[in-house]
């Protein structure tokens, strides 16, 4: 709100007061600093500003249900999961044979 530069500093915060209080009674507002801190975020932010954000933590995104693995296919990860490890049980146990000699 523009308040005529005639007046002192002090009679425009009364006005700009004022003005304030009645815009909050006429919305039914808790407060007429609401209007004062509404106006400062539109001045240094602009109309984004005022817009609503989500409240709360952002949702984690919904994991998609993983599809069960066919039998064969089950198998082949199983029998590759053992061939790993028969390999470093075998390394393991070439290591120990070269500790003892």
């Amino acid at each position: 709100m523009r308040v005529s530069s005639s007046l002192s500093e002090e009679q425009r915060e009364g006005a700009i007061a004022l003005f304030e209080l009645a815009l909050a009674q006429e919305f039914q507002l808790s407060s007429p600093t609401l209007i004062k801190k509404w106006a400062g975020q539109y001045r240094s932010e602009g109309e984004e500003a005022l817009r609503p954000k989500p409240k709360g933590r952002p949702k984690a995104p919904t994991e998609t249900p993983a599809r069960p693995e066919s039998e064969p296919q089950r198998l082949r990860n199983e029998n590759e999961r053992l061939r790993a490890e028969v390999a470093f049980l075998g390394k393991v146990q070439a290591l120990r044979d070269g500790e003892r000699r």
